[in-house]
């Protein structure tokens, strides 16, 4: 009989990100406030069809520096290459050893060039994670050599590498992960969501340990090119490093970034039975939809407060017990503003007294991978006892006038986090973290 009582906490963190690929790397680059946007460029494309021309890349990423490849790793796309770097991460983080998952069979000894988790039942761990897109750099080049050369120019490879649960598939089998794999996609609210799943798998029986959180790399010319279309990035490209400015007056739209935000869920027992150190713990949740619009979200911001109340409501946690609320904060002008309204509207005269900082205008948007990365951020904060600040802050927007921690690094004692997202076609969660109490 399954219990439903099970408290679920996270062990384990690791970042792959425009700013920092590790713990380290990732938490100085925020605390410092140093992006890394900068114009980029397509090869073979003319950029001037682009209106926006500045992304945060991870520039020089490669394989190979993180993981010993194996034989199925060459038909990665950057996704799932960013999703195996983040979990080995994660996994190292979180104390787990791994150990060649190699073999013997009529006394030949066979190298299968993937890994298990040692002293862990590989039918206990699983994998969630949230994927915005599919492996779209896999996808178009792929499809310009179906243009060009037909069905002849498809590799046989490509098809299964393709799927939103390769994603998934390719960090369970490089981990010898046997449990529960799926991948969520809910657009920017993904990594979130995945979490969400994760919670539930574990606090339900169904897991001890879940690898979970998001990836994505979507800088490709399509994917950049269809949130061009609808004007939804920022096009400061003479001034890259000004371009992502949440709740700033001046906001012309976000900058899309790439990368992973991959996290350990444990059950509480399971984690303090390995001697695992715990960063916090998940006390509450919250899922809505706007049912509004494929794109806007709704100005009323009504769903998104429910998914906030929700996630307070199942806590037991009293609005003026929230120290810190890393919020969606893309940068765009509608987002911004009701997300403001929302917070208000939950929190009354409290929100004024929340310190809010945005991710984002750090890393820049990592699509399906925002909300594990921001997660992070609170589960540092908790760490450190300090807040990142958010980054080009400079005008007040009379209706975004909230405290969100303009451009310095702040210290504060956080006890109990809100992390909000949100994404296409409304859909709304949010998640709270609390600093690990026995």
């Amino acid at each position: 009989m399954r219990n439903y009582q099970k408290r679920v906490v996270i062990t384990g963190v690791g970042p792959v990100t425009p700013v920092g690929i590790g713990k380290e790397a990732y938490w100085e680059s925020l605390i410092q406030g140093k992006s890394s946007f900068r114009r980029i460029s397509f090869p073979d494309k003319d950029m001037s069809q682009y209106r926006c021309q500045v992304g945060a890349p991870i520039d020089g990423f490669d394989l190979s520096h993180f993981i010993e490849k194996s034989k199925f790793s060459k038909h990665f796309g950057k996704t799932s290459q960013f999703a195996i770097v983040a979990a080995s991460l994660a996994l190292r983080d979180a104390g787990i050893e791994l150990e060649k998952d190699d073999f013997e069979r009529d006394g030949v000894h066979k190298q299968t060039g993937v890994y298990r988790l040692k002293g862990l039942d590989a039918f206990q761990a699983g994998v969630v994670l949230g994927v915005g897109s599919e492996a779209m750099d896999l996808m178009e080049h792929f499809h310009e050599r179906f243009l060009s050369r037909g069905p002849r120019g498809i590799s046989p490879f490509a098809l299964p590498n393709i799927y939103l649960s390769a994603i998934t598939s390719h960090v369970a089998q490089y981990f010898s992960i046997r449990g529960t794999s799926y991948a969520v996609s809910t657009a920017c609210a993904s990594a979130t969501h995945a979490m969400i799943n994760s919670f539930l798998q574990i606090q339900g029986g169904g897991e001890d340990l879940m690898i979970t959180g998001g990836a994505d790399a979507c800088i490709t010319p399509y994917v950049f090119g269809g949130f061009d279309v609808i004007r939804a990035m920022s096009t400061r490209n003479d001034e890259p490093s000004k371009a992502s400015r949440p709740f700033d007056r001046e906001r012309d739209g976000f900058v899309m970034g790439e990368g992973a935000g991959v996290l350990v869920f444990e059950e509480l027992e399971h984690a303090k039975n390995r001697g695992a150190h715990i960063y916090g713990e998940v006390i509450g949740f919250g899922m809505t939809a706007d049912a509004y619009h494929l794109t806007d979200p709704d100005p009323d911001g009504k769903a998104l407060g429910k998914a906030v109340k929700d996630a307070l409501n199942m806590a037991g946690v009293q609005k003026e017990e929230i120290d810190y609320i890393n919020p969606h904060g893309t940068s765009t002008l509608m987002n911004d503003r009701v997300e403001t309204r929302m917070l208000k509207d939950v929190l009354d005269k409290q929100a004024y007294s929340i310190p809010i900082s945005a991710t984002k205008s750090i890393t820049g948007h990592l699509m399906g991978g925002a909300g594990g990365v921001e997660a992070m951020a609170i589960l540092m904060s908790i760490e450190k006892g300090m807040i990142h600040p958010t980054l080009n802050y400079e005008f007040q927007d009379p209706e975004c006038d909230l405290d969100y921690v303009p451009n310095q690094a702040r210290k504060k004692e956080v006890r109990i986090g809100l992390s909000v997202s949100a994404g296409f076609g409304g859909v709304n969660s949010a998640i709270l973290i609390k600093k690990f109490e026995e």
